[in-house]
């Protein structure tokens, strides 16, 4: 049915590699059999997760990001290191950023959020039953953490405040799920 929109990599040159990130700059042929060159950057993915404290609070972090040289409110995210699932990767970064182990873990969805130059895919989950095990940042990793209500964050979003773009979505979804409009997730224990 989309076949007609469909491009064909003709041939692909890496510009570009980082520690994790690469650009890649290809020729494609078009639906209209004509050529034109296409650039990406090409990423490991990530996971992201929602920590839902046993009182409803949720887990969020302060975080300075260098490219808008800003500190931003988020959910806990991180890449995916080779080898690793999403939930793997979830699974790691939950403890290693926030400190805590979760025994529930359910897929909330998963986003695109840069699709017109980025293949990135960040799987975000919704876990529970919160365990303190000790924070294990990362050398050079610096981040706060905050335990907000899902009112708070609603609020932070319609103000403008709260704009990046996985919190924005499970946000979003949280509230729907909240208010019943939506089902909660099947949760199982890894």
């Amino acid at each position: 049915m989309t076949e007609h929109l469909r491009e064909f990599e003709l041939e692909t040159d890496l510009v570009y590699e980082g520690i994790f990130l690469k650009v890649r700059r290809d020729r494609a042929r078009m639906p209209d059999g004509s050529e034109r060159g296409r650039e990406y950057v090409v990423h490991p993915g990530a996971a992201a997760m929602v920590p839902l404290m046993a009182d409803g609070r949720i887990v969020v972090e302060r975080q300075f990001r260098y490219p808008l040289r800003e500190v931003f409110v988020e959910i806990p995210a991180g890449k995916i290191d080779q080898g690793e699932t999403a939930l793997q990767t979830a699974r790691r970064e939950l403890i290693e950023e926030t400190g805590f182990r979760a025994e529930q873990w359910a897929l909330l969805t998963r986003i695109h959020p840069a699709i017109g130059f980025a293949n990135e895919v960040i799987d975000i989950f919704l876990c529970r039953e919160l365990v303190e095990v000790g924070r294990q940042l990362d050398h050079g990793e610096f981040v706060d953490l905050d335990f907000v209500r899902l009112g708070w964050l609603v609020d932070e979003l319609r103000a403008g405040r709260l704009t990046d773009v996985k919190t924005q979505i499970a946000v979003h979804w949280l509230e729907r799920i909240d208010s019943g409009q939506w089902p909660w997730p099947e949760f199982a224990r890894p």
